[in-house]
């Protein structure tokens, strides 16, 4: 991994799409601080499409794509795309999976989330879990003390031998039954809602992230960046980022706004 600093200028003025993960990407400790949602903010601004890439539920996905400086939101690992138009007041919907698809899904879902909490002390039901329409989320560090990585192994064993895809982020384990994924549903969505042929996805967009389900976007997109806190959790990740910036979480993306628009 090379440091921020590095990339070419002719990198950075080609950029016109910040993808982003969430959870100690954009937040520090928890919290989204006012300097990554001003760095969104400056961003949107200046004429950039920001697009947070996320495992978080449709609950929060719908206030994030209405209230923050965004042009949509990637949720629950790829389930969704939503995007809000502000013109027309109007949510704009695309999901991955129909209605009856998703219902049936969770009755395997439940059973998965019943063994892991019988099989894994220690381990919880993600406190936003009633607002998933797609995913089951285990916290191993969010809400309950943090797990070793054996234990968190374990979780994801359990989910892939009943079926699910099984997916580590910084605070929760991720499980769902189907194909899509964060890149995937992220292609999906640079190609259809925003025209981008192959090229430009390469040329014009940048991702950030921090985690193990960050993987697949850090080993496709020649621009893609792992916050510091990245380095912690490198085991884990089969495709690194091929930047990684100084600071760590929240002040990470702040760092990676500020060279993307000094530059621009």
């Amino acid at each position: 991994m090379k440091n921020l600093s590095t990339m070419s200028l002719s990198q950075l003025q080609d950029i016109k799409f910040i993808l982003t993960d969430i959870d100690d990407t954009l937040t520090s400790d928890g919290r989204l601080k006012s300097n990554a949602y001003e760095a969104m903010e400056r961003l949107s601004d200046n004429g950039y499409s920001v697009i947070p890439v996320t495992g978080r539920c449709a609950g929060w996905c719908d206030h994030i794509a209405r209230m923050w400086p965004v042009d949509g939101v990637v949720g629950e690992n790829g389930a969704f795309f939503f995007s809000y138009d502000h013109v027309n007041n109007k949510m704009n919907n695309s999901y991955s999976q129909t209605e009856d698809e998703r219902r049936e899904n969770f009755i395997v879902l439940n059973q998965i989330k019943n063994t892991i909490l019988e099989s894994v002390p220690g381990t919880a039901e993600a406190s936003d879990q009633q607002y998933r329409i797609t995913d089951l989320a285990i916290d191993f560090a969010e809400d309950v003390p943090k797990l070793p990585q054996d234990k968190i192994d374990e979780i994801v064993q359990i989910a892939e031998q009943k079926g699910a895809v099984a997916k580590i982020s910084s605070i929760h384990v991720n499980c769902w039954i189907g194909s899509h994924n964060k890149l995937s549903t992220s292609l999906k969505v640079l190609k259809e809602s925003f025209c981008l042929n192959d090229a430009e996805i390469q040329n014009n967009v940048i991702f950030i992230g921090d985690s193990p389900n960050d993987s697949l976007m850090f080993g496709f997109f020649n621009n893609s960046v792992g916050v510091a806190n990245v380095k912690e959790l490198m085991n884990n990740i089969e495709n690194p980022p091929k930047y990684i910036s100084s600071n760590f979480s929240g002040d990470g993306f702040v760092e990676l706004a500020n060279f993307i628009i000094k530059n621009k």
